[in-house]
């Protein structure tokens, strides 16, 4: 019998902000290390992020790459229901979005000790 994936949080090797942009939320999500951006960029794609909320409804999940900075923008639109001053939503501008992202887990990769945040030791 194969061994069991050991998954680790998203957010051991990336940190987040999100917000809306009026009916639309727009995530960041930004890696601690060269490496992890690399794996950022390789696994965390639009389709992936469009999964995860999914049950908040998003029409559609574009991804934009923010290299300077090792960071992977992600707009989800029409995820508000409605946005800031019409939706009956909790989190009626997305803020809690990018911290919701980087619960989600994820198969721990196999260079992991290079993608956490530097002077952290890994879970």
């Amino acid at each position: 019998m194969p061994e069991p994936t050991v998954r680790v949080p998203l957010a051991t090797i990336a940190h987040g902000r999100s917000g809306d942009k009026g009916n639309h939320a727009n995530v960041a999500v930004i890696a601690y290390t060269d490496a992890g951006f690399a794996w950022l960029r390789d696994n965390l794609t639009a389709d992936v992020v469009a999964s995860y909320f999914s049950p908040l409804g998003p029409s559609r999940v574009e991804r934009f790459e923010a290299a300077n900075v090792r960071g992977l923008n992600f707009v989800l639109y029409d995820v508000l229901a409605g946005g800031a001053s019409r939706s009956l939503r909790t989190d009626t501008q997305g803020k809690t979005f990018a911290l919701a992202l980087l619960e989600m887990l994820v198969p721990r990769p196999e260079n992991y000790e290079a993608m956490l945040r530097p002077g952290r030791n890994p879970p």
